[in-house]
């Protein structure tokens, strides 16, 4: 866990974050094994491959915790534009969205506003939009703001919630009474003892006691992981009460495990793999570092290439 707490401070850092813009994004640069490009179109371009291959795919525009209600005005149009870039690319219409970009710590209503301005842009197109979650501080406004969009009749509108963090069962039980669609994560954020699991032990199992419940009660549930152990107990668990796996996906981020991507696609799974895009890569990128540090040696290959 040191590590992941690591990680987050380093994301913080702007002269970090200013040194790592001058090589992560460039031509064979050593972010680009994680995010998808800093543009829509380049993003489109690597989508457009994995779904000739046979993948599912969700986009998700990089960025979090805005300073300024114009900026999380300005974040909800680029997504209205992304989601029209999307319709004239012919790619699957699926996005993904972190309220903090809408202004989720500023003004939760005017962040409503933003991803209802979203919904309205792309649920006549087809969209699903999945709502991300973040903090644990923020899963109480979060999942009140997709329970009001749901009420008002975006019914293409999902959430996430995180194994880690204690009260993520009773969670689970309010979207299910709600038929909201669940994409279930272990959680990627440092989280203080009192709210959540400190043990990988403790979060595994509370990973697949929600596992095991969406699969059966769950409305075609999300099982985002690249833990090789759950997954192989989910097949097992969907096998053994018939479940078929037209019922359910499995869910990846983008340049993670790409091996056990292609596996799973040639065994019959579906699987849907998150490719974020945009400027705002570094924090997203350092989190997905704290996650596997191995992957430094990576970094430092291509900085080493850079020289």
């Amino acid at each position: 866990m040191l590590s992941k707490a690591l990680f987050h401070a380093l994301a913080a850092s702007r002269p970090l974050e200013r040194l790592a813009s001058r090589y992560g994004m460039a031509p064979g640069g050593f972010a680009r094994r994680f995010v998808a490009g800093e543009t829509v179109a380049e993003a489109i371009e690597v989508g457009r491959a994995l779904q000739a291959r046979g993948f599912l795919l969700t986009l998700d525009q990089l960025g979090e915790r805005v300073s300024t209600l114009d900026e999380a005005d300005a974040a909800s149009r680029a997504y209205v534009r992304t989601a029209a870039e999307v319709v004239a690319s012919g790619i699957e219409r699926n996005l993904s969205v972190k309220l903090s970009q809408l202004g989720l710590h500023l003004d939760p209503a005017v962040c409503t506003d933003n991803l209802r301005r979203i919904l309205m842009a792309a649920a006549p197109q087809g969209f699903f939009v999945r709502v991300d979650m973040e903090e644990s501080s923020t899963v109480d406004t979060t999942l009140a703001i997709v329970k009001t969009l749901r009420e008002q009749g975006f019914d293409e509108l999902g959430v996430v919630l995180q194994s880690a963090l204690y009260r993520s069962e009773q969670d689970l039980a309010r979207m299910l009474e709600l038929r909201v669609r669940v994409r279930l994560v272990k959680g990627a954020y440092k989280e203080p003892k009192p709210v959540a699991y400190q043990k990988k032990r403790d979060v595994d199992a509370a990973y697949e006691r929600m596992m095991r419940r969406l699969m059966t009660e769950g409305n075609y549930p999300a099982l985002a992981t690249h833990d090789p152990v759950l997954i192989q107990r989910a097949r097992q668990f969907a096998s053994s009460r018939g479940i078929g796996p037209d019922r359910f996906e499995f869910q990846m981020l983008y340049g993670v495990r790409r091996d056990l991507q292609t596996a799973l696609l040639s065994e019959g799974c579906r699987v849907r793999v998150y490719l974020p895009f945009g400027r705002e890569w570094f924090p997203y990128y350092m989190r997905r570092l704290g996650e596997r540090p191995a992957n430094l040696a990576f970094v430092v290959r291509s900085l080493l290439r850079e020289r």
